[in-house]
This record gives structure tokens, sequence and C-alpha cells, in this order.
């Protein structure tokens, strides 16, 4: 269940600058997410098997 104050949603108590942070934070973090993405498959040949980004700790 969602956080709610009395008859409303927490999110309803946000102000303006806050959401603005909020908004321009999930922008900022789905820009690199898809910039991973892209950089995961650019270069590559067909049929070759996906590089490994990243080595397994040891």
């Amino acid at each position: 269940m969602t956080k709610k104050i009395g008859n409303k949603h927490i999110a309803q108590h946000r102000g303006k600058k806050e959401r603005a942070e909020i908004y321009k934070t999930n922008v900022a973090r789905e820009a690199v997410k898809q910039a991973i993405a892209r950089a995961k498959y650019r270069n590559l040949q067909k049929g070759q098997p996906n590089m490994v980004l990243a080595q397994p700790a040891v």
C-alpha cells in the first residue's frame, strides 16, 4: 500500500521545487540506463556473441 498522511497521498504534500527535482533525477537516471544499453550493442556484428562488459569479482 502507498504511504498516506491522513486522507492524502504523500506526493500531494511535495512542493513544486521538490517535484521538479525528482523529475530531473528520474530523467537523468533513465538517460544513463539508455546510454549503457546503446553502448552494449554498438558496433556488434550479426551472429557474433555479445561482449561481456563487466567481469565477475573474484
